[in-house]
């Protein structure tokens, strides 16, 4: 095979997981917000829709991860080029998670049908949907254009979401301490809740690997954070 053909070839490769990773990025998104909507609407139907997307997650990742490495060994590539197959890989570990935590809010669904979401706390996780969904979305665009700039900007603004999560969580609290009934509901909206705010923590570090593949360095200074809900006991699953 020639020098160009095996150029050409390379290219493909690189650009075929480019592809992927922007395919697992639109269904990531579509993940999230469906499974707020079927959350605050106790849709059923949406949720296990979800949950269903979510083999499709697995399988792409899986499927990334076996391009990469036989990219890797047949190539062997260095430098920029190998930053880019490294980058891919833990991109699809970051949009794989993000589909995991969009199937753990579905599956909260029915927990929470009996009684519902009160609209306030309804428009609460909404909004920090919307904040997740934006920052996912720019990252992904960011992806495509590889602007470390943008990237780095992205990253910054991580305290955004951590803080409309510290409201949310305080307002459910809130909820949970008026009335004894509520707490089961409010349990369940507290894990919703932590699962969309780790979903910008994923962004942010889709953020960082883009920043890396472009320049070869990691973004410097520490992330900023505003979640003071540690102050309460940590929300864990």
């Amino acid at each position: 095979m020639s020098p160009s053909h095996i150029y050409t070839a390379y290219d493909e490769e690189l650009k075929y997981l480019m592809r992927r990773i922007t395919e697992m990025g639109g269904l990531a998104e579509q993940m999230v917000g469906d499974s707020v909507r079927a959350l605050v609407n106790s849709d059923a139907a949406l949720a296990q829709k979800v949950i269903s997307d979510d083999v499709i997650m697995d399988a792409a990742e899986r499927e990334i991860g076996d391009k990469a490495i036989i990219t890797i060994a047949r190539r062997q590539p260095v430098a920029a080029d190998l930053r880019e197959i490294i980058g891919a890989l833990r991109i699809a570990n970051d949009l794989e998670r993000v589909g995991d935590l969009g199937k753990s809010n579905a599956k909260r669904v029915m927990a929470v049908q009996a009684t519902g979401v009160p609209r306030k706390l309804a428009r609460g996780l909404e909004h920090l949907s919307e904040l997740a969904m934006i920052q996912l979305k720019e990252v992904l665009d960011v992806y495509n254009t590889r602007s470390a700039e943008k990237a780095k900007s992205i990253r910054d603004r991580d305290e955004e979401i951590d803080a409309m999560y510290t409201s949310l969580f305080r307002e459910l609290l809130t909820y949970m301490m008026e009335d004894p009934r509520n707490i089961t509901s409010c349990t369940h909206l507290l894990f919703c809740a932590k699962n969309i705010e780790r979903i910008g923590d994923h962004a942010t570090n889709i953020a960082e690997t883009i920043y890396y593949m472009t320049t070869g360095a990691q973004p410097e200074g520490e992330r900023p954070k505003d979640d003071m809900t540690s102050s309460f006991g940590a929300v864990t699953e």
